[in-house]
């Protein structure tokens, strides 16, 4: 056995994959050889020194991509010609016969030709296997878009970016900033118009009891211009009419709130919003407008109802006018 022979063989025995029969002849050819016994020695100390340290685990994700792109790199590699295959496995050949008898020698370059050229066969006729599937995020909300999708050059590999919607909950008093801003929210992006409802309930009682209800409060996201949209935008009236409650309070400070509360008087579809939007001017009906429109009310409007209404409101005026 020479060198090159032994130092090749020196890197097995260290990894324990040394044929037994090779054994033997590595260990006498160590006893002769000074420079291969060193070079025994050296792997041995860098086998004990990396056994000490900790091999870190690769991520999944790492060795998805590693793969991935190996098979990319594999499948650009040219087809080598039957003279380079004949070339390499000739090589091959009489390294084996330098270590092993001929017989031996013989059968094993036949069986790694023969081995060889079927696994090749295999390999080309194969179904190419499909990439794995690499989530950045597996766990999380259900998805709500697909927000970019880009190709790899050459490839049927694709990365598509998307955006999950995570459901939260939180809970508090409704004097709590947060929950007020929710309630606000609730009345903008409601999932049904249960939730819109609730929303529009909730603000108008706590304006109703006198919490905090001042549009420009810091801390509470516009209660009260959020109630005046809803009387004004809302296709409930049932939700018109909490908007109502929820502004009892500020139609004789608030002129935006008074005329808000006017237009709902002449332009509301809804009798019954109509006639709590007159009963909600009492405090007011000294006010020249709102008596103009009172006045217009109680003798053109198409309703019954609301004329009588508008005229019953009109009697408390009368020593003004």
């Amino acid at each position: 056995m020479n060198c090159e022979i032994a130092q090749q063989n020196i890197v097995l025995a260290q990894y324990g994959e040394l044929p037994d029969d090779l054994q033997s002849s590595l260990e006498q050819h160590l006893g002769l050889c000074e420079d291969c016994r060193r070079e025994w020695h050296l792997l041995a100390e860098l086998n004990e020194e990396l056994a000490l340290r900790p091999l870190p685990e690769p991520s999944p994700n790492l060795l998805a991509a590693s793969r991935m792109r190996l098979d990319e790199a594999l499948d650009a590699i040219p087809p080598r010609s039957l003279t380079q295959r004949l070339s390499a496995n000739a090589f091959r050949w009489l390294g084996l016969m330098q270590s092993a008898p001929a017989l031996a020698t013989l059968l094993l370059g036949v069986g790694f030709l023969g081995g060889n050229l079927l696994l090749r066969y295999q390999v080309a006729r194969a179904p190419r296997a499909t990439a794995p599937v690499i989530i950045s995020n597996p766990a999380g909300g259900g998805i709500s878009s697909v927000s970019g999708i880009v190709q790899t050059p050459n490839s049927e590999v694709v990365q598509v970016t998307y955006n999950r919607v995570i459901p939260e909950m939180v809970q508090g008093s409704l004097d709590d900033p947060q929950i007020r801003n929710l309630l606000v929210l609730g009345t903008k992006l409601a999932a049904n118009n249960e939730v819109h409802t609730d929303a529009v309930a909730y603000l108008a009682q706590e304006c109703m009891a006198g919490h905090s209800c001042d549009s420009d409060q810091s801390g509470y996201a516009g209660i009260r211009s959020t109630l005046l949209a809803s009387l004004r935008t809302d296709r409930n009236p049932a939700d018109r009419l909490k908007a109502l409650d929820g502004l009892q309070r500020y139609v004789a400070q608030d002129v935006q709130v008074r005329n808000a509360v006017l237009d709902s008087v002449m332009y509301d579809q809804n009798s019954a919003v109509r006639a709590q939007a007159i009963s909600l001017l009492a405090p007011v009906q000294a006010d020249s407008s709102v008596r103009r429109v009172l006045r217009t009310v109680s003798t053109v409007d198409s309703n019954p109802a609301v004329r009588y209404a508008s005229f019953q409101a009109l009697q408390g005026t009368a020593d003004i006018q």
